[in-house]
């Protein structure tokens, strides 16, 4: 079967879009954040999908609350057992109580909480999100400054942030990035899909045809890190 890809954004909504050899247009809103994938018949155009979608929206933005009702119930108890994700790892969780400031360590499969006795869990949390910020404070910089040297851009400000339906953002008059500080638990490659997605919005604003070939020319697996990013856990399953 022949398919042509598109990608699109639809009031602030990005949209995945296969067109195929089918009869009818098929919307479908994916977890872990609500991404929109759309299977369209080869005879709709870009404009007939975005009115689609446009037909579509309430429906799209109920999918998309109830994804995110059910990260929110599904959160984790903080407790030895439980599994959490680094850099695309699975690594159990041990919760090791003692006197002494919160930190958290990796050994070897293990991710190691330290943390005073009667702890919270909303303070085991925050404990361990401060973490993952840290994690990519650390990575972050020396990537910008690789697709700065590849673009001949700069970008002056970047912000990490916990954000509910986008892994990234870019604001294209301040050139400030922002980044989801759940890209931690993601493999690196994910991570660098991203920093080059939201630094390629200084040269496109909509996810058009010019967006599309810019990511072709400068990284041409965008795609497989797209779907790699998108299709991989949060991390919250028990083990």
């Amino acid at each position: 079967m022949s398919t042509t890809n598109a990608y699109l954004s639809v009031r602030g909504i990005d949209v995945d879009v296969i067109y195929k050899d089918i009869k009818h247009l098929h919307i479908g809103v994916y977890p872990p954040l609500g991404r929109v994938r759309i299977a369209a018949p080869m005879r709709l155009d870009d404009d007939q999908v975005r009115l689609a979608v446009i037909q579509r929206l309430a429906w799209i933005k109920r999918q998309r609350d109830k994804l995110r009702a059910a990260e929110r119930q599904s959160e984790r108890e903080m407790v030895t057992g439980e599994s959490h994700y680094i850099w695309g790892i699975r690594r159990r969780l041990t919760v090791i109580e003692r006197p002494g400031r919160e930190h958290v360590e990796i050994d070897g499969a293990r991710l190691l909480l330290y943390t005073p006795l009667g702890t919270s869990a909303d303070k085991r949390r925050e404990c361990l999100d401060h973490w993952y910020r840290e994690q990519l404070r650390q990575v972050i910089p020396d990537l910008i400054s690789k697709w700065e040297r590849e673009l001949g851009v700069s970008v002056p400000q970047w912000t990490i942030r916990r954000m509910k339906t986008k892994w990234g953002s870019c604001n294209r008059e301040t050139r400030h990035l922002w980044f989801n500080v759940e890209l931690a638990k993601k493999h690196p490659d994910c991570l660098e899909y991203i920093i080059v997605h939201e630094m390629m919005h200084y040269f496109e604003r909509h996810h058009d045809e010019r967006f599309t070939a810019l990511m072709d020319r400068h990284l041409p697996d965008w795609r497989q890190r797209r779907d790699r990013l998108n299709e991989a856990p949060l991390g919250h399953e028990q083990w």
